[in-house]
């Protein structure tokens, strides 16, 4: 039995998480606030649950992550990072920016895909990182073509840790372009480690690994007590200029 969220409980400790049925599944209930969502991130927990379901919270183990040393970029990729890299430089069909369409990039996440129905992002769950936006702890990664959003990253930022929460494609590549450029920017400004949160192939393909929970722990404690990043910019990735 996982306990009840009210409106002021605290987290149970990660290492009450479920094992069986559910394994990681620790808490339900609360709010989507940005305080609550702040006090979860610092925790090692994260939202997630499915339409119907009240909110549930889980601390996965192991936990998927991204080295940012660790992130591959293959030859295709770096090709097509190379054009827009160019093409930004130049004022021309291609953009990179941050931070310019936060919301929007997060209702892309949203929308129903090629090969199947939405993502679990509602709009409660826009509404409580658009919060988090407004107080500087969420940021997007977005790809523009000829003026139209065609690609984009958005996550949670605390310190010098990343949480990675979604990303959209609607033209080839453009989420990988939009990720290649955050994971960038984020390893120059001390970044190591970025939560993926669970495991996926197409996570493991861009260089993603499953790590002990106590090790992402011992790492979140002492990334999320660094300053925070501030000066927020798109920085093209050095496979760009290959």
């Amino acid at each position: 039995m996982i306990p009840w969220l009210g409106a002021h409980t605290p987290f149970p400790d990660v290492s009450e998480a479920l094992t069986t049925e559910a394994p990681g599944l620790l808490a339900a209930g609360g709010d989507l606030s940005p305080e609550r969502l702040l006090a979860a991130y610092q925790r090692g927990i994260f939202p997630w649950f499915s339409e119907g379901q009240p909110i549930l919270w889980w601390s996965t183990d192991p936990r998927m992550v991204l080295h940012t040393d660790e992130f591959k970029i293959s030859d295709s990729l770096a090709k097509t990072l190379k054009k827009v890299d160019k093409s930004s430089r130049t004022d021309g069909r291609w953009q990179i920016r941050f931070d310019s369409a936060f919301e929007e990039v997060m209702r892309a996440c949203a929308a129903p895909r090629r090969d199947g129905p939405g993502t679990w992002i509602s709009d409660d769950i826009i509404r409580g990182y658009t919060g988090l936006h407004a107080l500087g702890f969420a940021h997007s990664s977005e790809v523009w073509l000829d003026g139209e959003l065609v690609g984009g990253a958005y996550g949670v930022s605390i310190g010098q840790m990343f949480y990675g929460e979604s990303m959209f494609a609607r033209v080839s590549d453009a989420s990988k372009v939009a990720l290649a450029y955050l994971v960038h920017f984020l390893k120059l400004q001390g970044v190591a480690m970025i939560d993926c949160q669970q495991e996926t192939g197409h996570l493991a393909s861009l260089g993603a690994r499953p790590i002990p929970r106590a090790a992402f722990l011992d790492h979140l404690k002492r990334a999320i007590a660094k300053p925070r990043i501030r000066d927020w910019r798109p920085i093209p990735p050095v496979a760009s200029s290959r």
